[in-house]
């Protein structure tokens, strides 16, 4: 008998045809297995029905572990046989649009690295070493199939040991793309400050010792630079912060090992578990009591963003020192895509760092480390990028058209949605200028092109004149394509209903900011969304002026302002003059600001719960300048994390708007009386059951029983569980996301899916 299989999923790259051909011969069967230029592989099989049927069931039961089978189809027939043995066939370039991918990259195996500290192993101190079951795979490949030619490693002409092992059908390394090793394969090499190459026997561990030492070191990975120094010296850091221009934000560290991690940070079972996984992502943990490293590394803050080593490269810098972990920190310009080349490294670095550790293979794709954080039961992906993209998103539903979203303007990503699939781009962070922006649409026509699909309509936010509109617009006429515009917390609001394949929400989406009906500043909403297209603004926040506009979301203070004038009781001006040293131009600057809150008809306003929050943050004294996105509310969230109630401000509701100059007001009066951290704490409990009780009262009256959060604020782990605890307890579900993030990384996938909802009705 024979049988013809198709097998779909992430089956390239993964160690699989050598799979496929192991178990292909313990079952007796001959034939082959080829990988096709849509990312699937084709089997054939000749043998007894009965071999078959266990080869099949094998399949899905032995697969290798970064393999995902997303579907196996099967046509069988009693064609005479015409193979003697099995055989692996060269790649087909045949493609179809089907949706499968290549694998994300993954760290280095346990084998791999045991390999690498065995002296007498032929890859021992191979910083590269990996096999199928480990390494890079999409930040090397060019276009699929996913072989050598068609990535940066076909550069690199395997030795007679690498090739032995490539053609050897038992062994690990069987058909692994990047098998190489210190004869063949990419070298590594130590340069000063202008790029001059070092003399080093061991360019690695020298690495390490300089780092130990207090050097800032660019240091060239799977997807571009990281920028690293040590972390338990404050002068290096704080020189870092001055140089990257970052004055507050927190930098992740990378630590030797789990007990070391232990040694500086609680950690649940679930956050080890996520810290050891193949992906090795930045995980956010709280700071422990005997928390030791520098205070400058996440300066103001509760937790602090940790990794594992996740290449032979990171282990080997922790050989030779007693630091417990470095600093590192991908490394761009302000506002500008992470660093891939060595030269570009050179030009754009010089004067930041001391050294360079390169390499000379050759980044295909640029891709951060991603983040993510635990509370309660709920993983929330903060930044989803490396060792996840481009492994698509499976849904629930599938959808009649594919739809390209170009994403918001901060965090931006674009998303591919393609039958039951979302492919979500890496993260390319804020599309600012002109690097930034070229970068998204070079990474939106990489997955493109690796997922073998033509969008047949294009979604961008509603705001006219984000750069990401102007790109959607360009990419429409480049394609002869319709453009949709969907309004920013409408598309948070269609991913969580995506994610869940929900007809309707009632959902609550706070952020910063988004573009609104009207022009008005959205960021505090309760909206109602259903899948035939039909949506409305349900309730918000109280509105809130901005004074200043754009300079309230930089110093909090003019937000508190805006918010105390409206109450006769807060003497606004005392309090702005006590605090004038924290503005650029002193008193000046404060009498301009009592100028403009006394012509209140003429400031902008907004429903924003991140403005609530900065506001919140700089009366309690705990954030008075904003130096990077979020920060006022992350700090008041840290502020929170040890409070307790202690006021009993019953949230109030007024024609589903939620009052919070009254909030803001209760905080100022009572600051001298309470704790920051307990008005902290009460502050965002307010805000929580306040909005969480608007949405259940707008989804029973509308008789839906999914209730959602998303935006920004949702990172945010008390507001989250307070708001969960409000719907719960009213028999209501609860939903929030787990496989995209929460914030605006997660935008193009509500705008992809409510374009392709648009188009079907």
């Amino acid at each position: 008998m024979r049988a013809k299989i198709k097998v779909s999923g992430i089956v390239q790259g993964v160690g699989f045809r050598p799979f496929v051909y192991r178990t292909a011969v313990e079952n007796g069967l001959v034939g082959y297995v080829q990988n096709r230029g849509d990312a699937h592989v084709d089997i054939m099989v000749e043998g007894k029905k009965g071999s078959i049927e266990r080869f099949l069931q094998d399949l899905k039961d032995k697969k290798p572990p970064l393999a995902r089978i997303y579907d196996i189809a099967v046509t069988y027939n009693e064609e005479k046989s015409e193979f003697t043995k099995f055989t692996i066939l060269k790649s087909s370039e045949a493609a179809d649009l089907s949706g499968s991918v290549v694998p994300p990259d993954v760290s280095i195996c346990d084998q791999c690295l045991a390999e690498l500290q065995q002296p007498q192993n032929p890859r021992h101190n191979y910083f590269f070493i990996t096999c199928t079951d480990c390494g890079p795979r999409y930040t090397i490949i060019e276009r699929i199939p996913y072989d050598r030619p068609f990535t940066t490693m076909k550069n690199f002409r395997m030795c007679p040991f690498c090739q032995k092992e490539y053609a050897d059908p038992v062994n690990r390394r069987f058909h692994a793309q990047t098998v190489a090793c210190s004869r063949c394969g990419p070298h590594v090499q130590l340069a000063n400050r202008d790029g001059q190459q070092i003399s080093s026997e061991d360019p690695i561990r020298e690495a390490g010792k300089l780092l130990e030492e207090g050097y800032v070191l660019a240091i060239k990975g799977y997807g571009g630079f990281h920028v690293a120094t040590a972390t338990t010296k404050d002068d290096p850091v704080m020189r870092l912060r001055t140089v990257k221009h970052r004055s507050q934000k927190p930098f992740a560290v990378m630590a030797r090992d789990l007990e070391t991690v232990r040694s500086f940070a609680e950690m649940s079972s679930k956050e080890a578990e996520l810290l050891t996984s193949c992906i090795k992502p930045i995980v956010l943990l709280r700071k422990s009591d005997n928390y030791y490293l520098s205070s400058q590394i996440a300066p103001g803050l509760h937790n602090i963003g940790v990794m594992l080593p996740y290449t032979g490269l990171h282990f080997m810098l922790f050989d030779d020192v007693h630091e417990p972990a470095f600093v590192m920190t991908s490394a761009n310009p302000p506002n500008e895509p992470i660093v891939m080349d060595n030269m570009e490294a050179v030009r754009k670095l010089q004067g930041v760092v001391d050294y360079f550790l390169f390499h000379n293979r050759t980044v295909a794709q640029r891709c951060d480390d991603s983040v993510l954080r635990v509370h309660g039961t709920n993983t929330s992906l903060i930044r989803r990028s490396r060792g996840y993209v481009p492994e698509p998103i499976n849904l629930k539903w599938h959808a009649s058209n594919c739809a390209l979203g170009v994403g918001a303007e901060l965090n931006g990503t674009s998303c591919v949605l393609l039958k039951d699939k979302a492919f979500i781009s890496q993260h390319i962070g804020d599309i600012e200028n002109l690097e930034t922006l070229q970068f998204l649409r070079s990474a939106t026509k990489h997955v493109l092109r690796l997922t073998n699909s033509r969008p047949s309509v294009i979604a961008c936010d509603l705001h006219p004149k984000f750069s990401t509109t102007l790109l959607a617009q360009d990419l429409g006429k480049e394609w002869s394509l319709p453009v949709v515009s969907v309004q920013h917390h409408y598309a948070h609001a269609y991913a969580l209903m995506a994610e869940y394949a929900l007809n309707e929400i009632v959902a609550v989406v706070c952020d910063g900011y988004g573009y609104g009906s009207e022009g008005k500043a959205w960021g505090g909403e309760v909206l109602h969304c259903n899948r035939q297209g039909g949506f409305s603004r349900l309730g918000h926040l109280e509105e809130q002026p901005l004074v200043g506009g754009d300079l309230a979301t930089r110093y909090p203070l003019r937000m508190a302002a805006g918010i105390l004038n409206k109450s006769e009781s807060a003497d606004v001006e005392k309090w702005l003059l006590l605090n004038s040293k924290h503005f650029p131009h002193g008193k000046a600057e404060v009498e301009i600001i009592l100028q403009q809150l006394h012509r209140k008809g003429s400031l902008i306003v907004t429903t924003s719960c991140g403005r609530v929050l900065d506001a919140l943050a700089a009366v309690l004294g705990i954030c008075l300048e904003r130096t990077y996105e979020g920060e006022p509310a992350m700090k008041l969230e840290a502020a929170a994390t040890d409070g307790k109630a202690v006021f009993k401000l019953e949230p109030i509701i007024e024609d589903s708007v939620l009052l919070t100059s009254v909030l803001v007001r209760e905080v100022f009066n009572r600051r001298k009386v309470f704790s920051a951290s307990d008005l902290a704490f009460s502050a965002q409990r307010y805000l929580a059951q306040g909005l969480a009780r608007i949405a259940v009262h707008e989804a029973k009256q509308l008789g839906i029983n999914s209730v959602g959060f998303s935006g920004g604020v949702a990172y945010n782990g008390h507001i989250t569980q307070t708001m969960r605890k409000v719907v719960e307890q009213s028999g209501l579900k609860f939903v929030v996301h787990g496989m995209v993030p929460p914030g605006d990384g997660g935008v193009s996938f509500g705008q992809a899916v409510a374009a392709v909802w648009h188009m079907e009705h």
